[in-house]
């Protein structure tokens, strides 16, 4: 399937590992002009030469910390002329109400749902005055799948979720459409870690974390590329009636209830 996604300027936060360096893959396969945020600039360096070595794009690295007051607004000044915007910086604290102390809650929603919630501010105007664009944000299924051990992150998930609605609901009057992808476990480093805390938490061992993933669907978390491969699709204009929306990728989990 053709996405026709060459030269579309992609601005992607987030990108320096994870889920958010294969959306950059993903998106320079369909030949896209890339501008990667995230705070790592030796990690955004590195991938900016793999994606023109292997794809001659057009990449441009922006080292940024989203928490800083100005910052969205700063990216939405250099980089005007963004058609994609793909929000995917962040990672809220896992733990219960008493773990996640209020420092920690809101260093994780400064970053995750405030960082979200003002870049939309700062490009959805230039996104209007051109009479088109995509905001996509990638959330997470904790939105919807409440977990009394990761409440500030299915808080915060919850909260963009209905973000996402909220301002996709009426933004194609405005020729942007505004999505959200919401993925479950995927093979992450920072989903590793998380397994291998709760296997010592349930079995008093990290060695034990196959009795983890053993309970997801097909035995494996979701791979980085099929959400990649999503949140591209979602971007592109195969997908173009499309705004306002969640897209769930886990396997059914939040339909079965959490089995972690």
């Amino acid at each position: 399937m053709k996405l026709d996604l060459q030269n579309k300027k992609v601005l992607i936060t987030g990108a320096s590992q994870g889920i958010g360096q294969e959306i950059a893959r993903v998106f320079a396969q369909e030949g896209s002009e890339l501008v990667l945020v995230a705070r790592s600039a030796d990690n955004l360096e590195q991938l900016a030469q793999e994606l023109v070595k292997s794809h001659n794009n057009k990449v441009t690295v922006h080292p940024a910390d989203l928490t800083q007051p100005g910052v969205a607004d700063d990216l939405a000044k250099r980089f005007a002329d963004t058609e994609i915007l793909i929000n995917n910086a962040g990672a809220i604290p896992g733990g219960d109400l008493w773990q996640v102390d209020e420092q920690r809650w809101r260093q994780g929603w400064d970053l995750k749902v405030f960082g979200y919630i003002n870049l939309t501010r700062a490009f959805y105007p230039l996104m209007k005055a051109a009479g088109k664009g995509v905001i996509v944000n990638n959330i997470g299924s904790g939105g919807e799948n409440f977990d009394f051990n990761y409440v500030a992150g299915c808080t915060g998930n919850a909260a963009l979720m209905a973000f996402t609605k909220t301002i996709g609901g009426r933004s194609l009057h405005d020729g942007i459409r505004v999505v959200g992808v919401n993925p479950g476990p995927v093979a992450t480093e920072r989903i590793e870690k998380i397994m291998r805390a709760r296997a010592q938490a349930q079995f008093g061992s990290e060695d034990q974390r196959d009795r983890i993933v053993e309970k997801f669907p097909l035995k494996r978390p979701a791979l980085p590329c099929e959400v990649a491969d999503m949140i591209c699709f979602l971007a592109s204009e195969r997908s173009g009636y499309t705004s306002g929306t969640i897209v769930t990728i886990d396997g059914g989990m939040s339909k079965a209830g959490s089995i972690t």
